[in-house]
């Protein structure tokens, strides 16, 4: 489904597309904009970003959508596939003078009918806290802009906490607040709590309670996004810096770290069952990432531009004990019928469980796929499988390529290579049956780092030409979701330090100059280029100066990092190619979020579009027109 055509079709708006479970449509009466629906001047402002919470009302039509326009920001009811969306009529809007909303988030624990709880991060650093349905503005933080003055990058509620709250700033710090104490007449003063590999915590030093309680300090450059582990212990930073950072949240400890490709991480996003992350940014990749192993396990190259959003399909994410390798083989509206917004987690949860159980038997097969989506700066968006032939790469055949110590690169390997801790025994069940096929191409890929580079180099440059019949038939471009981070992880074992790890990243990138992948790396630099990325994203775009020395920097860091286990080489992990990936918009894609009957999209001219699952089209009401008819555009 990567397939484009030439000329014309290639700036065609899709309005559908196809992978195994069925159709995906746009439904074109479903689009939220602002009222006049006019598309947005979006130069120079910030990204039109996507927030929703269900409130639970009787009705049945609980769920509620905030997004960003501007200086502008919209409260609707979020109809879905149910009805066309009614955009006269917001239940709250808010123009700002002097400052543009950046990012928002809901406390999905007190929202009711009647009241929710919206932050929204602004960018001159301050973070408001209101009520969009009692039309009030309860609480106004940073208000004197004395804790930071940077643009709020990222705005979440600390999962099952009604109080507490993370703020992440483009200066590369995080604070913690609570929404009971007050910040301060004064500029607040720090303790050193604690201190890490380029981190550290901070206290808030003050004879009574005041925000902030806390200042994390992460890595050099903006903190573009965090993420919180499902259960809400963990958390995952994506820097400007380009690292992948895991901290165990309570005790703000360093847990792995991984780096890119090159240039920053721009998202970043947990598998249902906080297995796997992804990470996407600056190199165009998605890169998947192991929280057991601390270590990269695939890539995904789909998109010609940065990646600015990765996230998981929780409904089609799943896992299944059986016998028949068949079980999965299935549509995967069947899961869409019986999985609701919470079940696809439990049904995570529990496969979790299961795998454990499976880590030290052969017994019967286990199917396994995590489905993710991308969005990036080249208007695409790209689906993405994570198989079991990726999971678990030395079953049943002797995956090689899958090489997870530092050393591997340089050493033939043999066919039980892999430390992978699973030996569960993972058959195959992608019904588009070419998964043979794949693995065979893909095996090679390590089989020797001197051969693996005419198998890996048309792998990673053939997207998005026409590689993939419909149906998304190449199960291999499974990718880990996460849309340009190419892992790094600080600890090569469980049992070694940070210290350590360092250590030994340093003591193997002396390999890292010698290998023949320096000349793939720059000409993957040189594609990059081509393909219209837009200037590094701290500086301006017209400052060529700073453009030049951030890649000089960039890649004296690359060389640091690259072949060790932070930053393996290409083709010392599998690349996948998407499931699907098609140009949606005209202009950079934003947002991308799955929901129980739709995934939602937005671009930067304001426009959010839903995407009807499949067999999920025929619940918008029939008053709508022919909105089952694909024949609509985004814009």
């Amino acid at each position: 489904m990567a397939a484009e055509g030439g000329g014309k079709e290639m700036n065609e708006i899709k309005t559908q597309f196809t992978t195994r479970e069925g159709v995906y449509k746009l439904l074109t009466h479903s689009e939220y904009s602002r009222p006049n629906r006019v598309p947005f001047n979006s130069q120079g402002s910030n990204p039109v970003k996507v927030s929703f919470v269900n409130v639970n009302d009787q009705s049945g039509n609980g769920d509620r959508i905030c997004f960003n326009v501007g200086r502008e920001l919209y409260f609707y009811i979020y109809k879905g596939v149910r009805k066309a969306a009614d955009l006269s009529k917001p239940i709250d809007k808010r123009i700002y003078k002097g400052t543009q909303p950046t990012c928002h988030d809901f406390n999905p624990l007190t929202a009711t009918a009647e009241s929710v709880s919206l932050l929204v991060g602004f960018s001159a650093g301050q973070v408001q806290l209101i009520d969009p349905i009692k039309k009030e503005t309860s609480k106004l933080f940073n208000e004197e802009r004395l804790i930071d003055k940077s643009r709020v990058t990222c705005v979440r509620w600390v999962p099952g906490s009604e109080s507490l709250f993370l703020v992440a700033h483009s200066s590369g710090s995080m604070y913690l607040y609570n929404v009971e104490n007050t910040c301060g007449t004064t500029a607040p003063h720090y303790q050193l709590l604690k201190q890490g590999e380029n981190y550290a915590v901070h206290t808030c030093k003050s004879k009574s309670a005041r925000n902030p309680l806390l200042r994390w300090t992460v890595g050099e450059g903006a903190l573009n996004e965090f993420a919180f582990s499902p259960d809400g212990k963990f958390l995952a930073c994506a820097s400007q810096d380009g690292f992948l950072r895991v901290f165990g949240f309570d005790a703000a400890e360093l847990h792995g770290t991984m780096k890119s490709y090159f240039g920053g991480l721009l998202c970043v996003c947990w598998s249902p069952d906080g297995r796997y992350i992804v990470a996407g940014g600056e190199d165009d990749l998605v890169t998947v990432w192991s929280f057991s192993d601390c270590r990269v396990i695939a890539r995904g190259h789909g998109h010609k531009s940065w990646v600015s959003v990765v996230a998981f399909d929780h409904c089609t994410t799943s896992v299944e004990d059986g016998d028949p390798p068949a079980e999965f083989s299935g549509s995967d509206e069947d899961f869409h019928e019986q999985i609701h917004f919470g079940a696809g987690r439990d049904r995570a949860n529990s496969a979790h469980s299961r795998l454990s159980k499976r880590n030290s038997t052969d017994s019967r097969p286990v199917s396994v796929t995590y489905r993710f989506g991308s969005v990036g700066q080249d208007t695409q968006l790209c689906l993405w499988d994570l198989t079991e032939d990726i999971l678990f790469p030395h079953l049943p055949l002797s995956r090689t390529r899958t090489h997870t110590n530092v050393m591997s690169a340089t050493s033939p390997p043999t066919t039980g290579q892999t430390t992978t801790t699973t030996t569960t025994t993972a058959s195959t069940t992608n019904p588009s049956g070419t998964n043979g096929k794949d693995n065979v191409s893909n095996s090679s890929t390590s089989a020797n780092p001197a051969n693996s580079l005419p198998g890996t180099l048309p792998r990673s440059n053939s997207l998005p030409q026409a590689s993939n019949p419909p149906g998304g038939s190449t199960p291999n471009s499974h990718t880990g979701g996460s849309s340009n981070s190419s892992s790094s992880s600080t600890t090569t074992t469980k049992g070694n330090s940070i210290i350590d790890s360092a250590f030994i990243a340093t003591g193997v990138s002396k390999f890292a100059t010698l290998s023949l992948h320096d000349s793939r790396k720059e000409r993957h630099e040189k594609d990059h280029k081509r393909n219209h990325s837009m200037g590094h994203i701290s500086s301006k775009s017209s400052d060529k100066l700073n453009q030049l020395s951030s890649s000089r920097t960039a890649k004296a860091e690359v060389a640091k990092t690259l072949g060790t286990t932070l930053c393996p080489r290409m083709e010392d992990v599998p690349l996948l190619e998407p499931l699907v990936c098609k140009k949606i918009a005209h202009e950079r894609l934003t947002v991308l979020i799955f929901l129980e009957d739709c995934l939602v999209t937005a671009c930067q001219e304001g426009f959010v579009c839903t995407w009807a699952r499949p067999g999920k089209v025929g619940l918008l009401s029939s008053q709508n027109n022919p909105a089952n008819s694909p024949s609509g555009t985004v814009v």
